[in-house]
């Protein structure tokens, strides 16, 4: 099980709190809820835009995992700075955390977002048997 820590800054977090919710129940898929503690957690999910004075922080946070550690960018911001083409946001996570899994939508359903945890379940297997061939 993952025990995903919640870093929503904008309209995904909406989804990704729906997600959690009954009608969806990701933990069916391997995810359990959400923590507020980084030093609980093995996944970051990064929701919405970061702007550049939240950049440092999210770095303190991912660093603050326990390895090993996993993060997913959900939605257009996240991945690529979305519609915020300006100085202030940043132009995706990836400048900042390595990123596993992209759930692309502005926002994306929380669909979007169980196929994306199942695919990084599916990626961390591979890695893990990928080894002892």
């Amino acid at each position: 099980s993952m025990w995903p820590m919640l870093f929503g800054l904008a309209c995904c977090a909406i989804e990704m709190m729906a997600a959690q919710a009954a009608n969806y129940d990701m933990s069916r898929f391997g995810m359990e809820l959400m923590r507020a503690s980084p030093r609980q957690s093995d996944l970051m999910i990064v929701a919405g835009r970061v702007s550049q004075k939240m950049a440092p922080v999210l770095r303190n946070l991912y660093d603050q995992m326990p390895d090993p550690k996993w993060v997913i960018a959900m939605g257009d911001c996240a991945a690529c700075g979305g519609v915020y083409n300006n100085y202030a946001i940043l132009q995706g996570v990836d400048e900042i955390v390595p990123v596993d899994i992209y759930v692309a939508g502005c926002p994306p359903r929380p669909e979007g977002l169980i196929n994306g945890v199942v695919a990084l379940h599916n990626k961390i297997k591979s890695e893990r048997f990928a080894k002892w061939k």
